[in-house]
């Protein structure tokens, strides 16, 4: 019977204090916090994953039961390894950890099953480590076992019970536990003989199921640590605190997230110059200069020695009744004077304040013209009419009417003059006897205008006579309007406009038109209807736009008239050359302007009647030398002619269109030959 491969064990100190340490909490179920561990390492291969959890010590022993669990399957490749190839060639990258381990774990089986092969004990030896003891025990057990009949001392084959009771004595007890390989739980797995109690790491929570963990959101819960102005941020297993705000210039951010002051002086991120010392600040740095400087002065940002104006500080530093006066390096103290108010001054003695007369002449305070009178200390103004005294000059000041009493004084405009005002009027109106209203001016009078005249308040207008106009240049003069050269002009008559004075008249060409009643449009005269023709008696008299053709044909040899435009063929008896001609040959008439917009459909051709599964095909055998037309099938049994570009001038063209109809497996010919006559454009 083969066994399973031998379970490693991690000598996991660190892992067994924190169950210790974690017993005494009875909210943290550590055993879910392993099994969380173990089906990370079994799902996954990785332990690198975030941990989302409220105990510190549940994510701990979570990442020390993940690593356990991955070092076993890893032993357990590195078994496999040795049994089926007899070697250690790892797949993974060489150095990574699972290499290191599967290598290891290879090894020992390896020497444990060359210790079986050699007869030797399988008590693994001490000096190559707990774990690999237990690899080489497994695997030099499972070689003994591996016979399936073995040679007895006598020759006989040994009792089957005999074996049975020496496996039970060499099978390793560890290979029984049912936690083996992360057992039925997901995260952390215990067998304590009894029953497996499954647990969830830190962080973690054991679901109704007994098995499966969910993460515990500690930011919801409030059992996250984040302080005042730091947001919590759940992660799976556990949290983080984010710094709501940035530390600011001058500071950095550390791994406790607090700001620390950056000493830009150690670290040299400084500009102090080489005459300055650095010395560091919170959040900042000065720069204080080596040379110092003597008694009253102070040096500035650059280092030099400036004067300190003692005059300005807080405290008086002349006595009571002296004024301080700064000087270089030092201050003065200067008793002060008598100080006479506005509108006096010191006598000559200089002991006491006098009067000012300011209205002594030759001074005028108040203005050339107005009164000044004095007073103790000051003076008063009394002005003119129209003026008005300005106590922060203390002068006269002219009064702006039209600003002040804006349109009630004048009309229409007002004008300021010193003391008083001047009204005057637009153009167009004139001053009214009372100098202040304004009536309007009839310039009609004098005839401004080469035609009509009509007066408006304040102002004339000039007009025309129909097909006259306004001249830009004054307005008055009346220009003859020519209606042929305006924009529209090509629209007023059809062929040819002629003006004239106020007016104009249109014409057309002088053979196959008249004007038409409106005076405008051109008519063609058709010819073949008034008889002014002068087509024979065996001629066809055919109207086209301003003239006329006399048209005659014959049938060709073999063909016979059956229509006036219309020729059949012969029967052909014996004649196999008569079978490829037409069956029938039609003339038909076509015209059209040059101007005729392109592309257009001339002619449409198909037989006179349709049997299914008719097909046709239709192409131009003659008279389209210059490429002006082409054919294009509609239908099966019907197709059409087309202008494709346009005739650049008036001419005569003869088309010939042959059409082969395909009915019953049978070919039959017919052809069109179109007279067009293109006529020229108006």
């Amino acid at each position: 019977m083969e066994r399973p491969a031998p379970r490693p064990l991690l000598p996991l100190l660190a892992g067994l204090w924190l169950l210790a340490a974690a017993a005494a909490r009875a909210d943290v179920p550590l055993e879910a916090c392993c099994a969380d561990g173990h089906r990370t390492a079994t799902q996954h291969r990785d332990c690198s994953l975030p941990y989302a959890s409220e105990s510190q010590e549940c994510r701990m022993v979570r990442e020390q039961c993940c690593h356990s669990q991955l070092e076993e399957l890893h032993c357990a490749t590195g078994i496999n390894l040795a049994n089926e190839q007899d070697g250690c060639v790892v797949p993974a990258a060489n150095g990574s950890l699972e290499a290191v381990f599967v290598k290891r774990c290879c090894h020992c089986c390896l020497l444990g099953r060359a210790a079986q092969a050699q007869g030797q004990s399988c008590e693994y030896n001490l000096m190559v480590g707990y774990q690999c003891g237990l690899v080489f025990r497994a695997c030099c057990v499972k070689g003994q076992e591996a016979p399936d009949v073995a040679p007895a001392d006598n020759g006989h084959l040994q009792d089957p019970a005999k074996l049975t009771e020496a496996e039970e004595e060499q099978e390793d007890p560890y290979l029984n536990d049912r936690c083996r390989g992360g057992g039925p739980c997901k995260q952390q797995c215990r067998d304590t003989g009894e029953e497996v109690v499954c647990s969830c790491f830190v962080g973690y929570q054991l679901l109704a199921d007994g098995v499966s963990c969910e993460d515990v959101n500690e930011c919801i819960t409030g059992t996250h640590s984040c302080r005042l102005g730091e947001s919590c941020v759940n992660t799976v297993g556990s949290f983080r605190c984010q710094r709501d705000s940035s530390c600011g210039t001058g500071y950095e951010l550390t791994e406790d997230n607090d700001c620390k002051d950056i000493d830009e002086c150690e670290s040299g991120i400084h500009n102090c110059l080489p005459d300055f010392i650095c010395q560091n600040t919170l959040g900042s740095f000065r720069c204080r200069p080596k040379l110092q400087c003597k008694s009253g002065f102070i040096q500035d940002a650059l280092g030099n020695c400036i004067d300190i104006n003692e005059c300005l500080s807080l405290s008086s530093t002349c006595p009571l009744g002296h004024t301080c006066i700064n000087t270089e390096g030092s201050y003065a103290c200067q008793k002060n004077v008598p100080n006479c108010g506005r509108g006096y001054h010191l006598n000559e003695e200089g002991t006491r304040c006098v009067d000012v007369d300011e209205c002594s002449p030759p001074s005028e305070p108040c203005g050339p013209g107005h009164l000044c009178v004095n007073s103790p200390g000051s003076f008063r103004c009394e002005c003119k009419a129209g003026f008005y005294f300005d106590g922060i000059s203390r002068t006269c000041v002219d009064i702006n009417e039209c600003r002040r009493y804006s349109g009630r004084l004048c009309s229409h405009k007002c004008e300021n003059t010193l003391g008083s005002f001047h009204c005057s009027c637009s153009a167009g109106f004139r001053l009214a006897p009372d100098g202040r209203s304004c009536e309007d001016v009839n310039e009609c009078s004098s005839s401004p205008c080469s035609q009509e005249c009509a007066n408006v308040y304040g102002s004339f207008q000039c007009y025309c006579r129909r097909g006259f106009q306004l001249s830009d240049a004054d307005g008055a003069t009346c220009e003859d309007i020519d209606e042929c050269a305006l924009p529209t002009g090509g629209h007023i008559c059809s062929y040819r406009c002629i003006n004239f004075p106020g007016s104009f008249q249109c014409s057309c060409p002088p053979t196959g038109y008249r004007l038409a009643p409106n005076g405008r449009n051109c008519q063609d005269i058709d010819e073949c209807v008034t008889g002014i023709h002068n087509c024979s008696i065996n001629e066809t008299c055919f109207n086209i736009q301003g003239s006329f053709r006399c048209l005659a044909f014959e049938c060709p040899e073999n063909y016979r008239r059956s229509a006036d435009t219309r020729c059949e063929r012969l029967p052909c008896h014996e004649n196999q050359e008569c079978h490829a001609l037409p069956l029938r040959i039609t003339y038909y008439h076509l015209s059209f302007p040059t101007n005729i917009r392109v592309p257009a459909v001339v002619f449409r051709m198909g037989p006179s009647s349709s049997v299914p599964g008719d097909s046709m095909q239709l192409a131009i055998t003659g008279g389209n030398d210059e490429g002006f037309f082409t054919t294009r099938k509609v239908n099966p049994h019907s197709g059409v002619v087309a202008l494709t570009k346009p005739v650049p001038e008036p001419r005569d063209l003869l088309l010939t269109v042959k059409m082969d109809l395909y009915r019953h497996g049978t070919v039959s010919s017919f052809v069109a030959k179109l007279f067009i006559f293109v006529s020229a454009e108006l």
